[in-house]
């Protein structure tokens, strides 16, 4: 029979990512990861977190620790162009939507940088989708709803990313106007959006 340091090592290599939590449970006592890292057989990417020496850190590591840290977060705005390859941003932070400050707390990590935007109702829920990066499933905005997102948070990313985000998405078609048109009145932004679109759709046709 396997010992119980046999089984967290197994369950690290088997998950990649692992955090204490998931050994308590599993009634396996948490302070074997720190006993696995000192001898080598376990990293430590971040505080909290553990992966097995076996397994490389992923094109999108920092992704999948914001994804064990944070699990009901879903990777928004400047980090969501940068996952479906739209526009030219490259964020220091990851930014992460969290719900309502009555209903979630900001979280707190040392690594990666976390930027968090408190996404209310229906915009928090609407358009998310499901990226498959090893054992770990990262949450993230659709482009039609990044794209919305933008135009809602342009103050705070600013107008001209917001439209390099539309114009590039539209060009290489991450959506369809449909599709846009209905995140737009999610995020109600259908206002503010509309002669950007009108002029867009005139000038830049989509790729074919």
């Amino acid at each position: 029979m396997p010992t119980a340091v046999a089984k967290v090592e197994s369950l690290a290599r088997r998950m990649g990512l692992i955090r204490p939590r998931e050994l308590i449970d599993r009634g396996l006592p948490p302070t074997y990861l720190s006993e696995l890292a000192k001898k080598g057989v376990l990293q430590r990417p971040a505080r909290g977190v553990f992966l097995h020496s076996s397994r490389e850190l992923s094109e999108h590591h920092s992704l999948e620790i914001v994804a064990k840290r944070v699990p009901n977060g879903v990777v928004c705005l400047l980090s969501a162009l940068v996952v479906h390859g739209i526009g030219t941003q490259n964020p220091r932070e990851i930014w992460v939507a969290i719900g309502p400050k009555a209903k979630a707390r900001a979280p707190r990590l040392d690594y990666p940088p976390l930027r968090t935007v408190r996404f209310p109702g229906k915009a928090a829920t609407d358009g998310v989708q499901e990226l498959k990066e090893r054992d770990r499933r990262i949450r993230v905005y659709s482009p039609a709803k990044t794209v919305a997102d933008c135009f809602k948070f342009r103050n705070k990313i600013g107008l001209d990313v917001a439209l390099e985000a539309l114009r590039e998405g539209w060009r290489t078609r991450k959506f369809s106007m449909d599709e846009l048109d209905r995140c737009a009145a999610v995020c109600r932004v259908r206002r503010v959006m509309r002669p950007y679109l009108e002029s867009l759709t005139a000038l830049v046709p989509a790729a074919t």
